[in-house]
């Protein structure tokens, strides 16, 4: 999922911006306004103090602004910009030394572009270097020059302070960045597994289902189509009665289907009960069943999966068993389970040595899925029981039958 971007005028760092945009010009106009209104040195000094300072406008407008906004700020600009400003300041605050209330909007930036060691440097630079020069120039009492090396020194303590608040900010916001882009990436990631995993879901589940009924009906419109070419000429009224299983079959085939599409019910439990849907299913197979304990309306859920391990263990019985083989179904009814049983006494098999294949795969997974289980207990010439118990919830027993 796409998640369209944010105006640019929307992010918090660029509504922030305009508050260090008026910081800067009020930290400049009073610089501007102190220059001119001291009494010493001469006016001619401190116009050319404050002439110094006028440019430091349209350089922060002009590249100041736009490097300090770069993420990251390109670092040569970056160089540029702060060369540039110094080269104004720092002979405007050797002139006047009330310009150095300009260091409060110039030492931020040098934190906000440069790495540390550099940045601190350049802070020093921009603290002490005014002081130093200032002193040489004019010579003041030593007085002054104490109140005002002290001030430098309070203002570079506050800047390295001030510096170090901003990096961790910095570090932070870089922090919460990359964590909510990992945090967006791995969203992303959860969704589209998921997503694949739904799709895996669904066409495991479908395929079972095609299996357990569509496959099976074609598979047993093939062996009645077989038995009917055999008994055509010998055993016409056999044949006929193949044919109306086979008519049978292929209406029960074509509801399934429906049923399938749409979503349902399947076919054989429509406004039936499930003892009505098993009687059916044995009588297509030649099949006899038993039905114990009380019969009573259960859930969809444990009744389409009783019917479909039905369906798939009678198919697998009518296929592998024998022609001959007797096969018989049981439905008990207890308190808290549900269980059914296909037994033939066919010829058997090994379970151990069957691997793939849909139907007894499909038939666990099915049990497992509706907290039950599936037995196959068979050998070679001793037949095959296939038991599917599953559990019925006690309330689901005080429903009244359909």
């Amino acid at each position: 999922m796409t998640v369209p971007a944010p105006a640019k005028g929307s992010y918090t760092w660029d509504r922030s911006f305009r508050i260090w945009d008026t910081y800067f010009a009020l930290i400049w106009l009073a610089t501007l306004v102190f220059v001119l209104g001291t009494d010493r040195p001469g006016w001619p000094v401190r116009v050319a103090a404050a002439g110094l300072l006028v440019p430091l406008v349209p350089l922060y407008v002009l590249l100041g602004r736009p490097v300090l906004q770069g993420d990251p700020p390109d670092e040569r600009r970056a160089v540029t910009y702060l060369v540039a400003q110094m080269a104004l300041f720092l002979p405007s605050a050797v002139l006047v030394g009330e310009t150095r209330l300009m260091c409060f909007a110039l030492v931020p930036p040098c934190f906000m572009v440069l790495r540390l060691r550099w940045a601190l440097i350049a802070v020093t630079v921009i603290n002490i270097v005014p002081v130093i020069g200032w002193t040489l120039l004019w010579w003041p009492a030593a007085q002054d020059v104490f109140f005002n090396s002290v001030f430098a020194v309070v203002t570079l303590v506050f800047s390295i302070a001030l510096g170090s608040w901003i990096i961790r900010i910095i570090e932070q916001s870089q922090e919460r960045a990359e964590l909510i882009a990992e945090l967006d990436a791995s969203r992303h990631e959860v969704s589209r597994l998921s997503s694949a995993h739904g799709a895996l879901a669904e066409r495991e589940r479908m395929a079972r289902e095609i299996h357990d009924t569509l496959a099976q009906g074609f598979t047993s419109l093939l062996m009645l189509i077989q038995a009917v070419e055999a008994e055509l000429h010998d055993d016409p009224a056999q044949a006929r009665r193949h044919l109306a299983l086979m008519d049978e079959t292929a209406r029960q085939n074509l509801a399934e289907a429906r049923a399938l599409v749409a979503g349902g019910t399947p076919a054989d439990l429509a406004d039936a009960s499930l003892p009505d849907a098993l009687r059916r299913l044995a009588a297509r197979h030649d099949a006899a069943l038993s039905v114990t304990g009380p019969v009573r309306a259960l859930p969809a859920g444990p009744e389409v999966v009783a019917l479909r391990s039905c369906q798939e263990a009678l198919a697998n019985a009518r296929k592998h068993a024998g022609s001959s083989a007797t096969v018989s179904l049981t439905l008990a009814y207890a308190d808290e389970t549900l269980t059914v049983s296909v037994r033939d006494d066919g010829r058997g098999f090994e379970p151990a040595a069957v691997s793939g294949g849909y139907g007894l795969a499909g038939l666990r997974t099915r049990a497992a899925e509706a907290g039950g289980t599936a037995l196959v207990r068979s050998a070679p010439g001793a037949g095959t029981t296939v038991t599917v118990r599953l559990p019925v919830s006690p309330a689901a027993s005080s429903r009244s039958p359909r």
